[in-house]
């Protein structure tokens, strides 16, 4: 107790923020700096002047360069990777050496055998982890999930995911080159998978095929016996842009709630972060079920050629 008798507040989770990018700056570093149970700890870039703008935002120290990530991890608690998966999956096996429990961007890696070794740092280092895939934190969403997952009784389900990021013309902000290069199966595809395999049981089975402008349709088995589909693509043509989901059974045709903005449902995911890490209990949403989704999506990726 203070001298007034007051309780102390406890100890906020020193976050640190690795990179700079619209991600990063849209919704990693505000959802973090307003967290009551988290504290900025510094941002860490590949560029030193990136670094340096976005940290100066926040009055918190900049880092760049080995020397630099070293020095951050060691003052952290926690780290935030806002980077292009496989610049991610290394720097997230570091940080688990360091001790800092991972706040990690879907997809955790583009190969399955880096993905499976962010989450055996992880399980070694005994830290917490979570993957954020926005449908699955968004409070809305995620409250949805969780409901059809116990009802059950699900014959089969779709989920459209489409974008303009690579239409002619775009300036799209998030058209980054590693969505260009590696498309829409790894950016969107974790969003689509994070929502059904959760109610409708781990994939058992997957066909792709290409469609246009990079378009990629998945059909999935399930363990629970239930079938879905999925249409992803970053190409689409503006006036055909948007997310439909849907699941098909006994309940009849369900659709989830919209999931407001992505700097709510990022606060929900450090919410989960601190609490795996306080209480040792995994989110279902963590390392592993991230280097899960990387292998479905490089067995779709194989067929897609």
């Amino acid at each position: 107790m203070s001298a007034d008798n007051s309780p102390t507040p406890p100890a906020r989770t020193r976050v640190a923020l690795l990179g700079t990018g619209p991600w990063a700056r849209s919704t990693h570093a505000p959802a973090i700096a307003a967290h009551p149970g988290a504290e900025l700890a510094g941002v860490w870039g590949r560029r030193a002047e990136a670094a340096a703008e976005l940290a100066g935002e926040y009055d918190v120290p900049a880092y760049s360069g080995e020397d630099g990530l070293g020095e951050l991890l060691a003052e952290a608690d926690a780290v935030a990777i806002a980077l292009p998966p496989d610049v991610q999956a290394p720097l997230a096996v570091r940080a688990a050496g360091a001790g800092c429990h991972l706040l990690l961007d879907k997809p955790v890696a583009t190969t399955p055998a880096a993905a499976r070794e962010v989450a055996a740092a992880a399980g070694a280092a005994r830290v917490a982890s979570a993957v954020f895939c926005t449908l699955r934190f968004a409070p809305p969403t995620a409250a949805w999930i969780a409901e059809q997952a116990g009802r059950g009784g699900w014959f089969t389900a779709r989920a459209q995911w489409l974008a303009p990021l690579f239409v002619p013309g775009s300036t799209h902000e998030y058209a980054s080159p590693w969505r260009k290069e590696k498309g829409a199966l790894w950016d969107v595809g974790p969003h689509a998978l994070s929502v059904l395999i959760p109610v409708l049981g781990d994939v058992t089975a997957v066909t792709a095929a290409p469609g246009p402008n990079g378009t990629a349709h998945l059909v999935l088995r399930h363990a629970s016996g239930a079938s879905s589909t999925a249409t992803l693509g970053l190409g689409a043509p503006p006036a055909a842009g948007g997310v439909e989901i849907a699941l098909y059974g006994e309940h009849g045709t369900i659709e989830p709630p919209r999931w407001g903005e992505s700097v709510t449902a990022y606060d929900a995911a450090l919410d989960a972060l601190l609490e795996a890490a306080r209480t040792g209990r995994p989110h279902p949403c963590d390392a592993a079920f991230g280097a899960r989704l990387t292998e479905i999506l490089a067995e779709a990726q194989a067929q897609l050629g």
